[in-house]
C-alpha cells in the first residue's frame, strides 16, 4: 500500500519504427531523405535513441520498445541497445521499467484472433529474449482496443496497459487514478489513462517545454491540485507520448525531458514525486481499483476509432483506398493460411502451422538455427526437401503477419514509402507460396490492388505495386 500522499507523475516514451528491412534481401535499403544519415533508422539513433540511452535519461522512464526497432538496434546500434536494456534494470527489479509490444505494431482490433495471439506471444516472448524476464505490462499499437485484445493481453500474463482517456467509457474520467477493467471468466487488467493535456503540452506546445522546472511546477504541480483524493489515494499523472519526440521530431525535446525526469542536485523540491508505473499499478490488490468500461475498437491516433486502418475516415483527406487494400491483404492471407495448412499436413509429423507460426519468433529473433527448427518440428530424419519446404512456407506466414503492420495504413496516400513497403511484404509472401505449391496467389492479390487508386497521383494499387518492387530491384508479377 501507498504510504506517500505526495503526487506522483509517470513520463512514458512509445519506441517504435517501422520494420523497413527489405524482405527479399534482408537489408534496410539507403534513403536518401534520410540524409546526411544512410536510412531514416540511422538518423533517428542518432537524433533520440542514443541521446536517451547514453544520458541515462531511459533509466527514469516508462517505456516500450516495439521488437522491430529493437533488432535493428541490437544489430546496428548496440549501443543505443544496451541503454534500453539496462534502463529496465534500474527500475525495481521485481518489476523493471519496460512494457512489452505487439510484435508488427499491428492494430489488433483488426486482426484475427489467431493473428492477435501471435502478435503477442511474439511481442513477449522478443522481451523475455532481450531483458530477461518475463513483461507485465504490454503496449498495445496505436492503444488500439477492444475487450478481445486485453482478454489475449491477460491470458498471456499481462496485468496491465495505457489508454488514452477517451478510449474509456465514462463521462469525466477522473485519469489521475488507475482502473480495473472487468473481462469476464474470472479475468480483469488494470488499465492507467494517461494524461491529455499535458501529454499534448509535451508533444506539440515549444512554449510549454521550454522550461522544465516551470513546467513540472506550473503544469503538473496545477493538475495534482485536489490530490490526495479523500480516500488517500495521492494521485498519479502520466504523460504518454512517442519516443522519437524527443531529439527527432522536436529538436532539443530530449533536453526537456532529461532535466523533467532527473532535475539536477539543488533542484527545489517539486511536491511530486516520479514513480515506476509498474510499481504504482501493481503495488497493491487490483480488486480494490475503481472498476471502467472500455469503448470498444478505439485508438489514441484516430478520433473515429480505428477507421484510419481500415476505412475512410476525416483523418485523411480522401481514405477510399484503406479499405480495399485491407480486404485484399485478408483475401491474401486467407488463401496463405490454406494453402500451407494443406502442404503441412503432408510433411512430417503434419506439424500445426499455428503452433510452428507462433514458435518461429525463435528464428526471427536469432535464437534457433532455422534448420535445427525445421528439425525439431519435422524430425532429425525428415527429407532435406521437406525441410526446405517447410521452411519456406513459414516464413511465407512469418511476412504474411508482417504486412498487416500500421504504417502501411496510417497516412494519406498510398504512394509514400511505408504503403510500398507492406506491399513489398505481401508480395515476399505470395511469391514464397507461389514458387513453392505453384499457386497463383500473386496474381490475385495484383487484380485486388487495382480496385483502388492513389488520391495523389491517380495511380491504382496494382500500379503502385508494381513501383514499390521496382524500388528494391525486384521484377514485376508475373501473367
Amino acid at each position: 500500500m501507498t504510504t506517500s500522499r505526495r503526487g506522483r507523475l509517470v513520463v512514458h516514451a512509445h519506441f517504435y519504427q517501422p520494420l523497413r528491412v527489405d524482405p527479399f534481401s534482408g537489408t534496410v535499403p539507403a534513403d536518401p531523405g534520410a540524409a546526411p544519415f544512410r536510412d531514416w533508422n540511422s538518423r533517428i539513433d542518432a537524433e533520440s535513441y542514443r541521446p536517451l540511452a547514453t544520458k541515462g535519461t531511459l533509466a527514469h522512464l516508462s517505456y516500450d520498445l516495439g521488437p522491430t526497432l529493437a533488432s535493428w538496434l541490437a544489430a546496428e546500434s548496440p549501443m543505443s541497445h544496451r541503454g534500453f536494456v539496462g534502463a529496465d534494470r534500474a527500475g525495481n527489479p521485481k518489476h523493471g521499467r519496460a512494457m512489452a509490444q505487439a510484435f508488427h505494431h499491428t492494430i489488433l482490433p483488426l486482426a484475427s484472433a489467431e493473428d492477435r495471439r501471435t502478435e503477442v506471444r511474439w511481442g513477449i516472448r522478443d522481451f523475455v529474449l532481450r531483458y530477461g524476464r518475463r513483461p507485465e505490462g504490454m503496449w498495445l499499437p496505436e492503444t488500439a482496443v477492444d475487450l478481445p485484445s486485453l482478454r489475449c493481453l491477460a491470458e498471456e500474463g499481462i496485468r496491465y496497459t495505457i489508454l488514452a482517456p477517451w478510449q474509456a467509457a465514462a463521462d469525466h474520467l477522473e485519469t489521475r487514478r488507475p482502473y480495473r477493467v472487468e473481462l469476464g471468466g474470472g479475468r480483469s487488467i488494470i488499465v492507467v489513462f494517461y494524461d491529455a493535456g499535458l501529454s499534448g503540452a509535451v508533444s506539440f506546445e515549444p512554449s510549454a517545454t521550454a522550461d522544465a522546472d516551470r513546467f513540472a511546477r506550473e503544469r503538473v504541480g496545477a493538475r495534482l491540485a485536489g490530490t490526495p483524493f479523500p480516500d488517500g489515494d495521492p494521485g498519479l499523472i502520466v504523460i504518454a507520448t512517442d519516443g522519437e519526440l524527443y531529439g527527432h521530431h522536436q529538436q532539443f525535446r530530449d533536453l526537456f525531458l532529461q532535466r523533467l525526469v532527473e532535475p539536477p542536485e539543488g533542484t527545489a523540491d517539486r511536491g511530486f514525486d516520479l514513480v515506476d508505473l509498474a510499481d504504482v499499478l501493481l503495488e497493491g490488490d487490483a480488486r480494490s481499483l475503481p472498476t471502467v468500461r472500455i469503448a470498444e475498437r478505439t485508438s489514441w491516433s484516430c478520433h473515429h476509432g480505428v477507421a484510419r486502418w481500415s476505412a475512410e475516415c476525416s483523418d485523411a483527406t480522401d481514405g477510399r483506398w484503406k479499405q480495399p487494400l485491407r480486404a485484399a491483404f485478408e483475401r491474401l492471407a486467407g488463401a496463405v493460411d490454406a494453402l500451407v495448412g494443406v502442404a503441412f499436413a503432408g510433411l512430417p509429423r503434419s506439424p500445426d502451422p499455428i503452433a510452428a507460426r507462433e514458435a518461429y519468433v525463435e528464428v526471427v529473433d536469432g535464437v534457433e538455427p532455422a534448420a535445427a527448427f525445421a528439425a525439431r518440428w519435422l524430425g532429425d530424419d525428415a527429407p532435406r526437401e521437406d525441410r526446405e519446404r517447410f521452411l519456406r512456407l513459414i516464413e511465407a506466414l512469418r511476412w504474411r503477419l508482417a504486412m498487416f503492420a500500421s504504417d502501411g495504413w496510417y497516412w494519406d496516400d498510398p504512394v509514400r514509402t511505408e504503403t510500398k513497403h507492406v506491399l513489398r511484404i505481401a508480395a515476399r509472401a505470395a511469391r514464397l507460396v507461389d514458387t513453392e505449391l505453384k499457386a497463383h496467389l500473386e496474381r490475385s492479390l495484383v487484380a485486388d490492388l487495382a480496385l483502388f487508386r492513389s488520391p495523389g497521383t491517380g495511380l491504382d494499387g496494382a500500379a503502385i505495386y508494381r513501383m514499390a518492387l521496382s524500388e528494391v530491384g525486384q521484377p514485376g508479377p508475373r501473367g
